[in-house]
Parts: C-alpha cells; structure tokens; sequence
C-alpha cells in the first residue's frame, strides 16, 4: 500500500557541475539550498543583500548588481537606533551611516560580481504580497509603523513582465531555476497565502513556456504535496523542518545536477565530514595516518575547492610529525 504521493524529480535542462558559478536569491528556500551547495563545495553565493521575498525585489536587487552605483545617505533612512534601506535585509542596518553605506556598498558589489560571474541563477518566489513605500515596493519594512505602507498582490502579469524583462535583458544567457518557496506565509491567512502561491505558480508556468532556459523546481509541491504533514515542518509551523529540507536537497541534487556532479557528490562529503571528525587522540599515529588518506582523497579531486580542509588536514600531519 501506498500512503503518500511521491513527486519524481522533474527532467530539468538545466544542469549544475562543478565548473558552474551559481547566484541564488529569493526567500529562505533558495538560502537553504544555497547552503547545501556550498557545503559540497559548489562555487555559489546566496542573496548578497539579504533574504528577498516578493519578485518585484529579487528582480530590483539584479538590476542593482547589472548596473552597480553607489548606496547613498539620500537613499536611507533612520528610526532613531540604526540606518536602514528599503532595498536591503535588516542585518546591513547599522547605527552609524557610514557603517550602513560600508555595509550595503559592500553588498552591492559582491551582489554585481557573483552577477558576472554567473552562468546558472537560481531564484525563490516567497510570495505576491508586498508593501509599497511612496509608491515603490520595499524589500523590507525595518518594522516601520503599517500606516507608512500600501500592501497589495501582485497581479500573475506583474510577475511575469518583472522578470521577463531581466530573462531578455542583464540574465540573458544564464540557466535559471525558479522555485516557488514552500514557507508558509501565515501572516497574509491560510487563504491570503493560497492566492499568493497560485499568483507566483502560474507566474512561474508562464515563464517557463517562454522561455527555453528557464526551469522549474517544484519544492512548494514536494513539501505541500509529497511530504504533506506537519511533523515536515519546524516548530512554528511555517518553515520546513532540518529533516524536509535534507528531502528537498536530495530530489534537488537528482534533478538539477550533472552526472559527473552526482558521482563525486558522495566523496565530497565523506571528505567534508571526516574534516569535522573529532579524533579520539588527535596526536596519535592513527590519526595522522587519517589525514594523510584524506588529502590523497583531495588530490584526486582536482578543480573542487578543498583548501580549507587540506589546510586543516596538513596540520594535522605536521603538528603531530
């Protein structure tokens, strides 16, 4: 008997190796994702000017990296304990403003060169509502009173011209993979979050039949649908659990990346982890001998980034010589 329904992994063209240079942003999903990649030592950076929850912002945030120019003091404001954007995470808040422009600057560039670097995107929908400040969509409140903002739902055909306009324009020529995130977004009602993850899905379908390179992924189905109970979510009921996002991360790794990139994943992380290992007598021969096959692993995996684990394997050797 069958209990659940499982999603098989999609046929995606989009494929991820280890020569890819891959920019993920959106929502919490495309971090968690991001995280698992950089764990496996995929060259990757995730949402250089902080989590990004509507589509209106991601796509602000990739013309800001198409086209850097400088953050400026007219651009921000202040609530009486730090500066603050509308464009950016609270995170690069600062209660100097020289310390705000150093850190959102700072951002801002790191955000153009992963953009230049590039050749794979990978995008997260959070949700259609947003909030407007003076007219414009904020990527973030900084708990400003409600009354300073409009809230609304972007319409499917907003969504769809947003990004269109980046796929033809400073994305041209890059993979992408969209994602609707499966965080529920509680705050908008049980209803509210039902319309807004429909509006970003049938965004999504419209840009992929667009579009040849550009992809789906559906992590929204597979914790809605295939996983489809709350012991899958965390605590508060609202984001997925450590274990439904290692689920996720596996019917990603099966649908997104290459056949060389799947083969060596394995090794990867039996290397990654023996560099967390805790030795029982970190100065014992058996010990030494340990780092020594692991940098003879390392060695036959060239063009993967071990440095930091060779670094630690070596002295390992060398303390205990």
């Amino acid at each position: 008997m069958k209990f659940r329904t499982e999603i098989e992994p999609p046929q995606l063209n989009l494929r991820i190796g280890y020569q890819n240079r891959i920019l993920a942003l959106g929502s919490c999903f495309a971090t968690h994702i991001a995280e698992r990649l950089a764990a496996a030592k995929f060259h990757v950076v995730r949402n250089p000017s902080g989590i990004l929850f509507n589509p209106l912002s991601i796509a602000a945030a990739i013309r800001s990296y198409a086209a850097p120019t400088p953050v400026t003091r007219e651009e921000l404001g202040f609530d009486g304990e730090v500066w603050y954007h509308y464009d950016f995470h609270g995170d690069f808040s600062a209660p100097t403003l020289d310390e705000a422009l150093r850190r959102m600057n700072t951002a801002r560039q790191a955000g153009a060169e992963a953009l230049r670097a590039s050749d794979r995107m990978l995008l997260t929908l959070g949700t259609a509502w947003v909030y407007e400040h003076d007219g414009r969509v904020v990527a973030n409140c900084h708990r400003r009173p409600a009354t300073e903002f409009v809230r609304r739902r972007l319409s499917v055909a907003e969504i769809v011209e947003a990004l269109a306009g980046l796929f033809e324009g400073p994305l041209a020529g890059k993979q992408i993979l969209l994602t609707v995130s499966p965080v529920r977004h509680l705050g908008d009602g049980l209803a509210g979050n039902a319309v807004s993850k429909a509006a970003l899905r049938l965004a999504v379908e419209e840009l992929t039949a667009r579009f040849p390179q550009v992809d789906y992924f559906p992590a929204y189905e597979i914790l809605t649908d295939d996983l489809r109970d709350y012991r899958f979510y965390a605590d508060d009921l609202v984001h997925p659990s450590p274990q439904a996002i290692a689920y996720l991360w596996e019917r990603f790794a099966e649908a997104a990346l290459d056949d060389e990139a799947r083969r060596l994943l394995p090794e990867v992380e039996a290397i990654v982890a023996a560099a967390a290992h805790r030795p029982r007598n970190p100065h014992g021969e058996a010990h030494r001998a340990f780092c020594r096959r692991q940098l003879e692993r390392i060695a036959a995996l060239p063009g993967i980034d071990f440095q930091r684990e060779s670094v630690l394997f070596r002295q390992c050797i060398e303390i205990n010589s």
